[in-house]
Parts: C-alpha cells; sequence; structure tokens
C-alpha cells in the first residue's frame, strides 16, 4: 500500500469523524464519542468489505450492516452520505431535526441505507442475528449447485451497553448453537459507558463469554491500526462454522480533549474544544461539514464496486431463472413481502359438528396449512411449541447442516426471537412468525415495539391468553397484557373467538405489509359458531362485526366481547331474550382494525342510539369505556387471577352467563357501576 494510499486512507477516516461530530455539535444534541473511536473500523469494513449498491439499497444479495450502537447513529449518517446514499449533506446538517432524515437514533423505514430501527441497546445485536437466519435459510432454500443467489455477510458494530443487555446474551447464545458462520460483529471496546468507566458494573471476560456461546473471537490492540482490522474481518470470513466477534479496542472521542471519559459519550464537544478536535486531526477549525475534493470520490469507489457486483449478480439470477423458474418466481414474490397465489388455498374450514377446538389448536392447522404453499413463513417458539400448537412434524427443524428447515426453536429466549423475527423481517425474503405464552409477552415488549416503529411484517403468537390457564396460577394468567400490547402504535391485536375467527386471523396477519399483528390465543377448548346461524367469520378483517343480532327491533343492549368471551355472551343473549331483553352481540376481536373503518361503519355496528353496553373480557378494563359508552360497563379484571380449576376460577371472576345476565340488566336498569363485582375482591 503506497504512502498516497494510507494518507488517503487517514484523511477518509477523519472526514468522517469531522462529519459525525459537526453533526452533532450542530444539533447541540448527540453522541460524538462513537464516531471519534469507532470511525477507522467502519471505514476499514465499508470500504474493503461491505458488498452494497447506494443506488439499489434493496438489492437482495446485499451484507447487512447495523449499528446496534444505534446512538452513533452520526457515524452511520456521515457514512451513508459519503458513500453515495440518498442521504444529502443537507440532511446530514439536519441531524435530530424534527422531520429530519436523519433522526436521533437510526429508523429504516426513514432513511435509505439503514437496515433496522436500532436505539435500544442490544436490539440491533438480536436483529443481526436474525438477519443471519434468514440469510442462511433462503441459501440452503434456493442455492443450486453452480447457481448461487444468496450469498452474503451480517456485519454489526456493537457496544459495551450492548453485550451488557439481557438480549444479546439470549442472542448470542442462540447464534452459537446455529453456527451462523455469516455473521460477524465489531465490539466497539472503549471501556466507558454513559455514567463513567465500566469496571463499575461490566469487569467480566466478555470474550471468554462469546467463547463460551461458541463464538469465533479475536482481539485488535489498537482501534486505529487499519490493517489489523482488516487481517481481524478476513480471519472471521475465513471461520465458517461459528459466529465472530471482534473486540477492538478503541478510544472513545480519540482526539478530542475529553478522550477516553464518559463526558464524551453523549453530548456535543462544544465549540472549542471541537475546534481543538479538528486542529489535531489537521483540519481548519473554521471551517464545519468539510469533505476534501479527493475524499468523497475514494469512498464512493466501494458503492461502484458494488454496483457492479449487483450487476453481476443479476446475470446469474437470470441464469438461475431460466434453469430454475418456479424458485426463481418463489424468490422474486418472498421479496416483495407478498405471497404465491394460491397462498389460501388450503386454509381450514371448521364447523360445530368438529366439536370445540381451543383456538390455538385452530391456529396451528391454519399455520400447516399457509406453510405447504408458503414455503418462506417461517418460525417457531421460544420452547413453547407444543403448547403454542407450532408445525414441527416432518420437519427436524432449522439447524446446522439443515437450514432449509422452516421451523426453528428458539429456546427460552423470548426477547432474543421478538429481535430476531424483526431483523428476518427487515432482511426480507421470509415472514417470520414466532410464539409463546401471552403473559410472557412482557419478556419481549421492546422487541415488539420496535418491530411496530420500524414497520416490519411479523406475526406475534400468543397463546394461553386469560385467567381460563387455570391451575398454572396468577403468574402466568394474564390480565394486563391484551390492553398493553394495544397501547402500541401501529400494531393490530386480533383476539379471535372461535377456530374460523383464528383462520381469518391468520389471513389478516399475512396481508399487513409494514404492521406487525398479534394474535390472541386461548388454551381452553371453544365452540366452533356456526356460520349459517351467526354472522360470518370474515368480518374479522373489519375489527368488529354484528355475530347475532337482537329480534325484534332495535337492541336494548349491545354485548360486546373477544376471544373465549364471545360465547359466553352468546349464550347470555339466548337468557336475555328469555327475559324479554333484545341485546345484540358484537365480536370485536381487533380495536384496531375497527377504528381503520369509517364512521358509517362504527354507526352500523354500535349505533349511537344504543348506549347501553357491556363489554366482556378476561382482561383490564382499560380502554374498553370508548365503546361502552358511560351508560355501560364491563366485566373485566381488575386485579391478578388465581390458582385452580378454570372452569372454576372464571366462576369466581364473574365470567359466567348469570353474571353477564345480571350485570346486562344493571346496565339496563342506569346503574352500570352498582353490581358487586367479585374481581375487586382480595
Amino acid at each position: 500500500m503506497t504512502t498516497q494510499s494510507v494518507d488517503l486512507d487517514q484523511l477518509s477516516i477523519n472526514t468522517i469523524r469531522l462529519l459525525s461530530v459537526d453533526a452533532v455539535q450542530k444539533a447541540n444534541s448527540g453522541h460524538p464519542g462513537l464516531p471519534l473511536g469507532a470511525a477507522p473500523m467502519a471505514y476499514v469494513l465499508w470500504s474493503r468489505f461491505l458488498r452494497f449498491n447506494p443506488k439499489d439499497p434493496h438489492w437482495p444479495d446485499r451484507d447487512r450492516f447495523v449499528l446496534s450502537a444505534g446512538h452513533g447513529s452520526a457515524l452511520l449518517y456521515s457514512l451513508l452520505h459519503l458513500y453515495g446514499y440518498d442521504l444529502s449533506l443537507d440532511d446530514v446538517k439536519a441531524f435530530r431535526q424534527t422531520h429530519s432524515r436523519t433522526p436521533g437514533h437510526p429508523e429504516s423505514n426513514l432513511t435509505p441505507g439503514i437496515e433496522v430501527t436500532t436505539g435500544p441497546l442490544g436490539q440491533g445485536f438480536a436483529n443481526g442475528v436474525g438477519m443471519a437466519i434468514a440469510e442462511a435459510f433462503l441459501a440452503a432454500t434456493y442455492n443450486r449447485d453452480g447457481h448461487t443467489v444468496m450469498d452474503h455477510y451480517t456485519y454489526s458494530i456493537v457496544s459495551d451497553g450492548d453485550l451488557m443487555e439481557g438480549i444479546a446474551s439470549e442472542a448470542a447464545s442462540l447464534a452459537g448453537h446455529l453456527k451462523l458462520g455469516k455473521l460477524i460483529y465489531l465490539y466497539d471496546d472503549n471501556l466507558i459507558s454513559l455514567d463513567g468507566p465500566t469496571n463499575l458494573a461490566f469487569t467480566e471476560d466478555r470474550m471468554a463469554r462469546f467463547d463460551a456461546y461458541g463464538w469465533h473471537t479475536q482481539h485488535v490492540a489498537d482501534g486505529n491500526d487499519l490493517e489489523a482490522i482488516e487481517q481481524a474481518i478476513r480471519a472471521a470470513q475465513a471461520e465458517t462454522n461459528r459466529p465472530s466477534i471482534i473486540a477492538v479496542r478503541t478510544v472513545i472521542g480519540f482526539g478530542s480533549p475529553m478522550e477516553g471519559t464518559s463526558k464524551v459519550h453523549g453530548s456535543p464537544l462544544g465549540d472549542e474544544n471541537l475546534r481543538k478536535t479538528k486542529a489535531f486531526y489537521g483540519f481548519d477549525p473554521d471551517k464545519t461539514f468539510f469533505i476534501p475534493d479527493e475524499v468523497k470520490p475514494h469512498l464512493l469507489e466501494a458503492g461502484n464496486r458494488g454496483a457492479d457486483l449487483q450487476a453481476d449478480w443479476q446475470k446469474r439470477f437470470d441464469a438461475y431463472k431460466s434453469q430454475f423458474a418456479d424458485q426463481a418466481q418463489l424468490f422474486d414474490v418472498s421479496f416483495t413481502g407478498k405471497f404465491p397465489s394460491d397462498w389460501e388455498a388450503d386454509l381450514p374450514k371448521f364447523a360445530p359438528a368438529d366439536g370445540p377446538l381451543a383456538t390455538r389448536q385452530a391456529s396451528g392447522k391454519a399455520l400447516e396449512a399457509l406453510k405447504k404453499r408458503v414455503p418462506y413463513l417461517f418460525g417457531g417458539s421460544a420452547d413453547l411449541a407444543s403448547s403454542n400448537e407450532m408445525p414441527t412434524k416432518g420437519d427436524i427443524s432449522f439447524q446446522p447442516g439443515h437450514y432449509g428447515n422452516s421451523n426453528i426453536w428458539f429456546g427460552v429466549r423470548e426477547h432474543a426471537m421478538g429481535a430476531a423475527l424483526n431483523g428476518m423481517a427487515q432482511h426480507g425474503g421470509v415472514h417470520p412468525y414466532g410464539g409463546t405464552f401471552l403473559n410472557f409477552s412482557d419478556y419481549m415488549r421492546g422487541a415488539i415495539r420496535l418491530t411496530a416503529l420500524a414497520e416490519s411484517s411479523a406475526t406475534f403468537v400468543f397463546t394461553h391468553d386469560s385467567i381460563g390457564l387455570g391451575e398454572d396460577g396468577p403468574t402466568h394468567q394474564p390480565v394486563e397484557q391484551v390492553v398493553s400490547l394495544r397501547t402500541i402504535p401501529n400494531i393490530i391485536v386480533l383476539r379471535p373467538a372461535d377456530a374460523n375467527e383464528t383462520v381469518e386471523a391468520w389471513r389478516v396477519a399475512l396481508q399487513q405489509p409494514k404492521t406487525p399483528v398479534v394474535l390472541i390465543l386461548s388454551r381452553q377448548k371453544l365452540p366452533v359458531l356456526d356460520q349459517e346461524k351467526y354472522g360470518s367469520a370474515r368480518g374479522l378483517e373489519k375489527g368488529a362485526y354484528i355475530l347475532s343480532e337482537a329480534e325484534g327491533g332495535i337492541p336494548d343492549l349491545i354485548l360486546i366481547a373477544t376471544g373465549s368471551e364471545v360465547s359466553l355472551v352468546l349464550e347470555a343473549q339466548t337468557e336475555l331474550k328469555k327475559q324479554g331483553i333484545r341485546a345484540r352481540v358484537v365480536s370485536m376481536p381487533s380495536w384496531e382494525l375497527f377504528e381503520k373503518q369509517d364512521q358509517a361503519y362504527h354507526h352500523e355496528v354500535l349505533p349511537p342510539s344504543v348506549r347501553k353496553r357491556l363489554a366482556v373480557e378476561m382482561g383490564s378494563p382499560i380502554g374498553w369505556h370508548k365503546y361502552v359508552t358511560d351508560e355501560g360497563t364491563t366485566v373485566s379484571m381488575n386485579r391478578f387471577g388465581l390458582s385452580g380449576p378454570a372452569e372454576e376460577v372464571m366462576a369466581y371472576f364473574g365470567f359466567t352467563v348469570d353474571n353477564v345476565v345480571k350485570t346486562a340488566k344493571t346496565v339496563l336498569e342506569g346503574n352500570p357501576e352498582g353490581i358487586e363485582k367479585k374481581e375487586l375482591l382480595s
């Protein structure tokens, strides 16, 4: 390597550094420490290894790069601008400003070139594991001898904070077991976190931990040693049977007066310190957002090579298509987020004569049918496949040497599962799903929230949805989880009433291109509602529908329910009818879908003139006031559950025909709060 090229390397790195800290200083907000310390490793990765085409950020076989340490987003925006993505210098200057394309933490649905939304530490680490899983599955599914259409790496820069988070440990353990050899992480090992030195709380031998997980580990002693970083990445690429992590010893805030201290982690340098930093690097202290003339063409070379790589890939894919037309068509469709034309053909239909069926069981049958038609429907359970009714038959699962299998065992790792699903969805080519008990959705809430924020299409399957769980008791009986999930923006929560509504729930779930869907399913068996007698289960797609109309004119009362409670209110409707009370039954599996309907439909289902309403749901009453009005009430849960046989527990808390009828009559009498509520008793 010539002296001139070495100088250009260093000039490029320093440009990346100073462009980043200029953005932070202009915003008077952000994290300058990581860009100053980690720019050399980012430069080596992006200039010498990363396969990308900035003109087509969605090329299926590009390498994926995740900045798990999302607080260092100024570094990523500088990279995207300098390497030729559609992110202007004015965008970089608008860092952290309202409605800019350069928000405080990376958002994949906002900025070209960002693979996944990161920021909450550990999430990006686990997202990358999901991306590597997707790559391995797609390679095993589509590649043929002499025809390779999927063959790329997933890289990430991770921080001390990432490694401290439990989600990273879950994900690292899974990745090591799966031997994901095309997963390579650069660890920004700078010994500093927000509050001070990492030795205040983080003194373990990190690489020994990753050795135990089954990772290939390396150390680079000097984060400014470009050749050492390059050699470490090459060694990681050569290790094909283990994921790799490279601990690169960096100096946070390198070159600034506060280098090596926590003061440079999360605050702008300040005008005077920024001037001193620029002087340290030989830049004019009076120039801001300065890009030397020779730097931009040099950095654009990587993207130009990437464009050539994509053109070569396209030729290879065209040759693949001529020989494997069906597989190529499936590949193309999968990356559009759509499904084969016949994907719904085998979906089951159920009749009352089939007998009672838990909605988790109906979900399993629907999923088995869907996977026959949609081979890239990929997922599994957090060690609860038999309880969640996840398909396992005839498939030995996604394991080393068997990456072509679409069923995966996540192990008891709910949070990592959620983030991995998000990574798979953002990778493309698969539609991921994952299951556990509803109560454990709390363990994965951070991942679910980011999936919604990133506008990813993933399906979360939560079974054992209520106090109907019975003997396992209040530690496992969800009470507040459904309403908690409903509060997350850009999410659809579906709690189907029977087997047919469950099939419809899957149909709806797979047609949401930018919205994760949560399926809330029962453990206990429920009657299959008669499609000839009641409203069609297709009404689920509108969120709420009239399941059973009151006879004899305008209803006196509207009974609203979700899930297992729908069959309960149907029985209550029959009893009220005997007493001369006209009640309409509305099945309301999804608040979110109902809210998307127009006002005319709202008024059709819930007429404003009928304000006497009763909602029945074995969960928190929070939020139901909008639908029951000030003249209605709920039969719901305001406390934790109880261990005992399911029927006895549900009876104790008032989920019986007698109590629903009694409460309905109290509503009609104009005293909706007058009935004793057993759920308030301690």
